[in-house]
């Protein structure tokens, strides 16, 4: 009797689950960093979320280099409209915090040209990470990220 306990236990604990996840789809989405520019590898992203400078976002790369338009990127916003974006050689600022380096070449060897500086425009963020591989907003191949690119905030899982 108890295994059949069990058994309904978790049917019912595995379809409550489903049901959840499906109804959440019009407002979370689940995706995997495959890349080592963030910790974590499972990240939910809250569709259309509110977020704020220092938050991470989930947007859709326009399509170059060698992820194909639409592809999910997380990265964290580090500038906003109105911010300053400062450049030194391959060293950038925004509103005086420093971001990092932009490599000259990337890992697979390809040339990766700088991003310019100067005010952040309305409708377009300023996003980036910690790591030195991540293409992210100071290199021209991405630039800033425009605001109808942004899925919404993203929350790492593990």
């Amino acid at each position: 009797m108890n295994a059949k306990r069990l058994y309904w236990g978790v049917c019912g604990g595995f379809f409550a689950a489903a049901a959840l996840a499906w109804a959440s789809t019009p407002y979370l989405d689940f995706t995997i960093n495959m890349t080592s520019s963030l910790p974590g590898t499972l990240y939910v992203v809250h569709k259309g979320g509110a977020f704020k400078k220092g938050d991470l976002i989930a947007y859709r790369w326009h399509g170059g280099a060698t992820y194909p338009a639409g592809t999910t990127f997380i990265k964290r916003v580090e500038g906003i409209p109105g911010d300053t974006v400062k450049r030194e050689g391959a060293a950038f600022w925004v509103n005086d915090h420093y971001i990092g380096l932009a490599k000259p070449k990337s890992r697979a060897g390809v040339p990766l040209v700088p991003a310019g500086a100067g005010a952040i425009p309305a409708g377009e963020y300023f996003v980036a990470t910690p790591s030195v591989d991540s293409l992210d907003s100071r290199y021209s191949l991405s630039g800033n990220i425009k605001a109808a690119a942004v899925i919404g905030r993203a929350y790492a899982i593990f």
